[in-house]
């Protein structure tokens, strides 16, 4: 994914204190150094950037009475159990969904946490987080509008506009590292229209800028956003993003699946990134997002896994998959390639986060990579486009995953985590917040 799109046969990359020296044919490059990988027969790519998701929503996949339901209707089944959520399922949550991303070759992740009962804070998915090792955009949502205000959230879920700004400025201060090759920055959160107030738009926009940090909302998602921003506030989603202020390079919105064509206008010429998360959109039967339009227009797009409520899943390389092929339902089987979607999963999500180390494999960028064994059962006959095969074929999980120079995954198993043992924790924690047991 540098700038001409280099495909290497026998190619390789050196890279020194977490930053890729060289990239070229294995002739090429340095003969030692401290660790040799031996990729022989892997697809290697630069490692894959999430741009939205929900992590402590894996606590909720498949929840009965959730499954067939529309976005509100969908929200309204779940915030009550949302409502129960405890520090360690955050925790837990956040290194479950951050294992997924890993194996199924992620390297970069976002997250909004926008509900926090109960003593959450977004401090516990950092903490988690540093131990799994991934770079981590985290984002401080929040609720402000609820039930009795006309907002959707129930009221027990809302929080003061006050203590949200000082919360998110705290956070900024204490976690936030704006360097190149950063492994941790901190995000500003509302998490829609309709659960917060037009002040706290504005003001949130405002403390992002003044830190210089990047705003993420949601908007546009499904017919009923729309229909609910044009009752409540007179305009459309992008009309009402860009008259608060929520327009810009510094700008990523979640979804847009009902973006009309005045609103990819305004985020193409505006620089506003989008966070194209398709799998969820079908699943809560939003619609399919005008891509094609936006990266026509030369709107930033990157992927997003969604939560794991809405996907059920957070597997990077099914999502780009899937984009590929919803892109093409309805017009043609060219309107998408397999290399197309595994730029909008890399360089698109590193443009999306305002990242311009990350998405590439290239001398100074981050030594971020991921590799996929080409030889198993489910590339078998592809292997004369092993590129393509990636997106054509069933998904995989990665073989190898370096974020920064470090190895996180190894022959397909994670290195910084006891798998099997945070499984069987995070099950036991889903079924007690089902049940409401203490």
């Amino acid at each position: 994914m540098d700038e001409t799109r280099r495909e290497i046969a026998g190619g390789g990359l050196y890279a020194e204190n977490g930053r890729i020296v060289a990239v070229g044919t294995s002739a090429e490059l340095p003969e030692t150094a401290d660790e040799v990988i031996d990729l022989a027969g892997h697809v290697a790519l630069p490692g894959f950037v999430n741009t939205h998701h929900h992590m402590y929503q894996s606590l909720t996949r498949a929840v009965p009475g959730a499954q067939d339901g529309a976005l509100f209707q969908w929200l309204r089944t779940l915030y009550p159990i949302w409502a129960r959520l405890t520090p360690e399922m955050i925790r837990v949550s956040t290194q479950i969904a951050m294992a997924e991303l890993l194996l199924s070759g992620c390297t970069t992740t976002s997250d909004h946490l926008y509900v926090y009962p109960n003593g959450c804070r977004l401090d516990d998915a950092l903490e988690a987080a540093e131990q799994v090792g991934m770079r981590f955009h985290a984002t401080r949502g929040c609720m402000s509008v609820g039930v009795s205000q006309g907002g959707l959230p129930p009221d027990s879920l809302v929080e003061d506009e006050a203590a949200i700004l000082r919360d998110t400025q705290r956070l900024i201060e204490a976690y936030h590292d704006p360097s190149r090759y950063a492994m941790r920055r901190i995000g500003v959160a509302p998490c829609s229209p309709f659960s917060v107030s037009r002040a706290l738009m504005r003001d949130a926009a405002a403390l992002a800028r003044s830190y210089g940090v990047s705003l993420h909302t949601h908007l546009a998602e499904n017919a009923d956003d729309v229909a609910f921003s044009r009752e409540r506030f007179a305009c459309t989603p992008a009309e009402y993003a860009a008259d608060l202020g929520w327009t810009g390079s510094d700008v990523w919105h979640a979804h847009c699946v009902q973006l009309d064509a005045p609103g990819i206008a305004l985020f193409a010429r505006s620089g506003t990134g989008v966070a194209h998360c398709p799998c969820s959109n079908m699943r809560l039967g939003s619609g399919i997002a005008p891509v094609r339009e936006m990266l026509r227009a030369g709107v930033a797009v990157g992927l997003g896994v969604d939560g794991s409520a809405s996907n059920d899943g957070g597997h990077m390389l099914g999502e780009a998959r899937t984009a590929m092929l919803l892109a093409r339902v309805g017009f043609r089987p060219d309107a998408m390639s397999a290399r197309d979607a595994l730029d909008m999963a890399t360089l698109g999500g590193a443009r999306v986060l305002g990242r311009d180390d990350i998405g590439a494999l290239a001398p100074g960028m981050a030594a971020d990579v991921v590799a996929f064994d080409a030889r198993t059962l489910g590339f078998a006959g592809s292997l004369h486009d092993p590129v393509a095969a990636l997106l054509f074929c069933a998904p995989a999980t990665v073989a190898f995953a370096v974020v920064n120079g470090r190895v996180l995954v190894r022959d397909g198993r994670i290195t910084t985590l006891d798998l099997p043992v945070l499984i069987e924790r995070h099950n036991a924690l889903a079924t007690r917040l089902l049940k409401n047991e203490d």
